[in-house]
């Protein structure tokens, strides 16, 4: 396999957690009155005990078994996120919270630039540009921004998600030795601390039955689960340009999630939205869906190696 032949399937497993990550607003509609930092301590507890088993019945246990600057980077990265997210949308209206959240995609594609061997082209900030202005328009709706000086510190808690988030995958790109499964470890890690988190500042609400137990058992096998290590895989060997446009795909896709289970009405600003994120996500994709092989260089004949 080539080199573009493997940098295109890795950004393409990356792309599955857009996907995962997705299904976030239907699962955790589903999940009950279960609230934040509970629910996550639940979900990062399974999936990375779900990984850890999974190491060591495959005799792999080992890769756990990281610097201690590794497990603090991809801790913070994983809990820092989600810390600052529930604190901004509790001292912020959610609206004005998530849009400022999700400037992540553009700062993963705008602090690429200081990666090694990574150039930043015109199309892939104007890419990322159109897919914001996409969930932008998905996210805000007829509500509008209030953008109110009184909620300052839940702005101040969004921007810091998102550059939590943003550095979080563009620096995973220079720890590209460290093992995949070590992830397992960051869950494991995010776990504990959620739980701590919770029992400093919520009230202790389970789930109520057998489905909203399984929403949460969905939750940390995909959006808080899984879609961890593809995303990981995608960061560190795939377009990370593509990968932060991308991105913008999983407020479109999420709505869609939650009006075809009859959570929601789908409408022309819905339609629009798609549209702006697809055109943004193949802008941003042009090199990769455009690529020709280097001149010169001769596709290899079927059959022979």
């Amino acid at each position: 396999m080539t080199a573009d032949a493997k940098r295109r399937n890795a950004t393409l497993i990356g792309l599955t957690a857009v996907v995962m990550w997705s299904t976030l607003g239907l699962f955790g509609a589903a999940s009950g009155d279960v609230p934040p930092f509970l629910l996550n301590g639940l979900c990062f507890g399974v999936s990375g005990l779900a990984a850890t088993l999974w190491l060591a019945a495959r005799g792999r246990l080992h890769m756990l078994r990281q610097p201690v600057g590794v497990l603090a980077f991809g801790t913070l990265g994983l809990f820092g996120f989600h810390f600052f997210y529930f604190t901004a949308i509790r001292n912020a209206p959610p609206v004005d919270a998530n849009l400022i959240n999700y400037t992540w995609p553009l700062l993963i594609v705008l602090f690429s630039a200081l990666l090694p061997g990574e150039k930043l082209r015109l199309h892939h900030v104007a890419g990322t540009l159109v897919g914001l202005a996409g969930a932008a328009l998905l996210v805000v709706g007829d509500q509008g921004l209030e953008l109110d000086p009184a909620h300052l510190p839940g702005y101040l808690a969004a921007v810091a998600s998102a550059l939590f988030w943003s550095s979080y995958s563009v620096l995973s790109r220079r720890l590209g030795k460290v093992p995949t499964e070590a992830v397992a470890a960051f869950c494991l890690a995010t776990s504990a601390l959620s739980f701590a988190a919770h029992a400093m500042v919520e009230e202790t609400v389970w789930p109520a039955d057998a489905g909203e137990w399984g929403a949460v058992l969905a939750l940390a096998a995909f959006p808080v689960g899984l879609a961890f290590f593809v995303w990981d895989r995608g960061v560190k060997q795939g377009d990370i340009q593509v990968l932060g446009a991308g991105a913008y795909a999983a407020p479109v896709l999420s709505t869609l999630l939650l009006i075809a289970f009859g959570f929601g009405d789908f409408s022309m600003r819905v339609a629009l939205a798609c549209l702006l994120v697809t055109l943004g996500a193949f802008i941003a994709a042009k090199d990769m869906v455009f690529r020709s092989p280097p001149k010169g260089e001769v596709a290899p004949t079927p059959g022979k190696t």
